[in-house]
């Protein structure tokens, strides 16, 4: 993942508990900012290999799937297989069980769009999005 941008977050609450609400796409329109739909479209072993996204969120709006790995309940990487206007979407979620129930989870990011944008304003994008999707999970995991 070329310039990627990359956040953390502590969450309390164990890596597994966390895992669970980054596999179950069906709630993201209910918590992460901008999906209107997240649907499974193929699956193994329990958890989703590709989803189908509908995003809203200024200035990218789209249609996508993307394909995911597993590795547990430590990390998983995902990559675009295909979409409208987002041409490379590449990202993971790392978790580092701190013990005690919480975890630190990290989000990489690299996104490029067909819409000509300086990196700048691409990685302030990546930034926001990382962000905002942090912050969410915070709040999902933890209500749970």
């Amino acid at each position: 993942m070329p310039e990627q941008t990359t956040s953390s977050i502590v969450i309390e609450a164990a890596p597994a508990a966390v895992m669970d609400v980054i596999a179950d796409f069906a709630a993201y329109p209910l918590w992460a900012k901008g999906v209107r739909v997240a649907d499974v479209t193929a699956s193994a072993g329990g958890r989703a290999e590709q989803v189908y996204f509908e995003l809203d969120v200024a200035p990218i709006k789209d249609e996508y799937t993307l394909a995911y790995v597993w590795d547990g309940d430590r990390q998983v990487t995902w990559t675009l297989v295909q979409g409208k206007m987002l041409r490379a979407l590449d990202g993971a979620y790392v978790l580092r069980d701190l013990g005690s129930g919480r975890t630190e989870v990290t989000y990489r990011l690299s996104l490029d769009v067909s819409i000509p944008l300086i990196g700048m304003l691409k990685r302030k994008g990546e930034k926001i999005l990382i962000d905002t999707a942090l912050k969410g999970l915070k709040k999902r995991v933890e209500s749970l």
